[in-house]
Formats: C-alpha cells, sequence, structure tokens
C-alpha cells in the first residue's frame, strides 16, 4: 500500500503521484492527521467549515 499524501493547498488526500487531481498543486505532503469522507458537500456542515466543494478525502490538519 502506498504511503498516502496530502495536498498543501486543498488537503485533498491522494493515494499516488506528484500532483494534486483537484487543484494541480505540486506541494503533496505526508505530514497530515485526521481525515474526513465527503460524500454530498452541499449539505454537509463538516465541509462547509474545510471550504470543500468536492467529495473525496480530505486532511483535517496539515502541518
Amino acid at each position: 500500500m502506498a504511503k498516502l499524501k496530502a495536498c498543501k493547498s486543498c488537503k485533498i488526500i491522494v493515494e499516488s503521484g506528484t500532483t494534486c487531481p483537484l487543484c494541480k498543486g505540486t506541494q503533496l505532503i505526508d505530514s497530515w492527521k485526521g481525515k474526513a469522507i465527503i460524500i454530498n458537500p452541499e449539505k454537509s456542515e463538516i465541509a462547509q467549515k474545510l471550504a470543500v466543494k468536492q467529495k473525496g478525502t480530505y486532511a483535517l490538519k496539515i502541518r
């Protein structure tokens, strides 16, 4: 299993690659804690607090 990385700008968690599939950023880091799985961002209070507009798995805290 590949080590999961989180994008420093949008906080989405990715399994592989060097570029974020969501924001196209290149700062993927492996220093993050907690994750939230957003299924319906329009109705989710957590998605609103994280400022998430698309479904996916997001890191709660990035170091």
